[in-house]
C-alpha cells in the first residue's frame, strides 16, 4: 500500500464514521470498494465531488475503485434526506446519463484495464431489470425485518409526525435494493467496502447486514461528512442552482467564482477536501493566509486546483482573464476574446438598454449612448459632465465627447461595455 487510506481521510476532514476494523481490514492487502452515484442529470455537481475525491484517494492508496451508477435506484429515488419522491427516468436518459457522467469520471479515476487496481464503472440496472419482484421478495427481503429497517434515521424522519408526505413502499424498500447492490458487488467483485456521505450509513449497513446474513462474509462501511458552510446556506448551490462540472451548465468562469468566493473558514475546510496538495502544502498555505487574509491566498489556490482538476489549465486561465473584466484590469482585446455565455456570466445583473442596429451602423453618439436612447445617466446634461470629466470608457478605454460607437466597437457583434469611472458598468445590447 503507498498510504494509508483512513488516515488520508482523517486529516483532511473527510471521515465520518468508519465500522470496526475497516483500517485494519484495508492494510491487510489490495481491497474494492464502490461509491454509488445518481444517475438523474448527464453530470455530475459539486455535491459529488466528496465521493469522487474519496474513490480518487482510495486508489491513490493502491486500492480498487468502483463507480455504481445507480441507474435501477435512479428509477425509484432515495428518501434520505428527502421529503419527496425524484422523478424517475426512462432507459434511454438513463444510458445517456451514465455515458456522460463516466465521461467526468475519468478526470478523477484511471479506468486502465492494464492496472490491476483500474477503476471500474457498474450500473445496479445491469443486474436488477431481471429481476422478478417474487424471488426479489424471497431471496433478499426475507432476511432483513420491518423492525431493523424501520430503525433507519432515513425512514423515520420520513415517517415521524412532521413529515406530510409519509413515505411510498417504493421508497420503504429502497434500503434493500442499495443493500443488495453491495452484496452483489461483494459476491460478483469481491468488494467488500462502501463509501458514501453521513445521510448514507443507514443503506450502508443494511447492504453490510446482508453481506452477513446471506453471503456469510463480512462486509465494511466508511461515511464521510455531509459539506456544509460556515453560513449555514447549502453547499455547491447558488441562486442559480447547482454548480455543475459540466461547462454547458455551469461556465468555468462561474465554477471559479463559486470557489473565489468562499470564507476564510470555509476555505480553509474546503482546500483539504477538494484538491490533492498534501498536508505540508496546505499547512503552509493556511499559514500564508492568517497573516494577510486580504489577499484571499486560500480561496485563490483552492479555486485554482478545483478549476484545473474538474475543466483544464486552458479554463483556468480564461476565467481569471474574465475575472479581471469586471475589476478593471483588462484590456479591449481580453474583452474581444471572452465567448457569449461567458460574457452573460459576468455582467449578470448589470443594467442593459437595447439599442437598434442601424443605429450603430450608422454610429451612436455618446450622449445617445448615455442618456436619450439609454438612460444610463438621467440627463444629457450629466452625460456631458461625465464625458468633460474625462469618466467614460467604451471597451474599458476612455472616450471623449466627440466619440462614435459603431460596429468595430461590438463584442460578440451584439454588447458594447460602458463604464462611468470604476463603480458603475452598463452594457449596451444591439437588437
Amino acid at each position: 500500500m503507498t498510504k494509508n487510506f483512513v488516515q488520508e481521510l482523517t486529516w483532511r476532514g473527510m471521515l465520518h464514521d468508519a465500522m470496526p476494523g475497516t483500517e485494519e481490514h484495508l492494510q491487510e492487502k489490495m481491497r474494492a470498494a464502490y461509491v454509488g452515484i445518481d444517475p438523474t442529470a448527464d453530470s455530475l455537481h459539486i455535491g459529488h465531488l466528496v465521493g469522487v475525491m474519496m474513490l480518487r484517494h482510495f486508489q491513490l492508496s493502491g486500492h480498487k475503485p468502483y463507480a455504481l451508477i445507480g441507474g435501477a435506484t435512479g428509477m425509484i429515488g432515495d428518501p434520505s434526506g428527502k421529503s419527496k419522491e425524484r422523478n424517475l427516468l426512462d432507459e434511454e436518459a438513463l444510458a445517456h446519463n451514465q455515458a456522460a457522467i463516466k465521461a467526468q469520471l475519468e478526470r478523477f479515476l484511471d479506468f486502465s484495464q492494464q492496472e490491476e487496481n483500474g477503476a471500474v464503472l457498474v450500473n445496479n440496472y445491469d443486474w436488477m431489470k431481471d429481476f422478478s419482484f417474487l424471488e426479489f421478495a424471497r431471496d433478499v427481503g426475507k432476511h432483513i425485518t420491518v423492525n431493523y429497517m424501520m430503525a433507519k434515521d432515513s425512514v423515520k424522519k420520513r415517517l415521524s409526525s412532521e413529515s406530510k408526505e409519509g413515505m411510498s413502499f417504493t421508497e420503504f424498500t429502497y434500503q434493500l435494493l442499495q443493500g443488495y447492490d453491495f452484496l452483489h458487488l461483494y459476491n460478483q467483485h469481491e468488494c467488500s467496502l462502501q463509501m458514501g456521505g453521513s445521510d448514507q450509513w443507514g443503506n450502508i449497513t443494511t447492504g453490510t447486514e446482508l453481506i452477513r446474513r446471506i453471503g456469510n462474509g463480512k462486509g465494511f462501511a466508511i461515511t464521510c461528512p455531509l459539506i456544509t458552510k460556515a453560513d449555514g446556506t447549502k453547499f455547491g448551490k447558488t441562486e442559480g442552482g447547482n454548480i455543475w462540472l459540466d461547462t454547458e451548465r455551469t461556465s468555468p468562469y462561474k465554477f471559479y467564482q463559486y470557489w473565489l468566493n468562499t470564507s476564510d473558514e470555509d476555505a480553509a475546510k474546503y482546500i483539504k477536501i477538494f484538491t490533492f496538495l498534501s498536508q505540508d502544502e496546505i499547512e503552509n498555505l493556511i499559514k500564508v493566509h492568517h497573516e494577510a487574509p486580504h489577499a484571499r491566498q486560500l480561496q485563490k489556490k483552492l479555486a485554482e486546483e478545483v478549476t484545473i482538476m474538474v475543466h483544464s489549465k486552458e479554463d483556468l486561465d480564461n476565467a481569471i482573464k474574465a475575472s479581471n473584466v469586471l475589476f478593471g484590469k483588462s484590456t479591449a482585446s481580453d474583452l474581444r476574446n471572452l465567448d457569449q455565455k461567458t460574457f452573460l456570466d459576468i455582467f449578470e445583473g448589470v443594467p442593459q438598454a437595447e439599442v437598434k442596429r442601424q443605429l450603430i451602423e450608422d454610429g451612436l453618439d455618446m450622449i445617445a449612448a448615455l442618456a436619450a436612447e439609454t438612460n444610463f445617466l438621467k440627463s444629457n446634461g450629466e452625460a456631458r459632465r461625465a464625458l468633460k470629466e474625462n469618466a467614460i470608457s467604451v471597451n474599458k478605454e476612455k472616450v471623449k465627447e466627440d466619440y462614435m460607437i459603431t460596429k468595430e466597437d461590438l463584442i460578440n457583434d451584439t454588447y458594447v461595455i460602458i463604464n462611468k469611472g470604476k463603480k458603475n458598468t452598463y452594457i449596451l445590447k444591439v437588437v
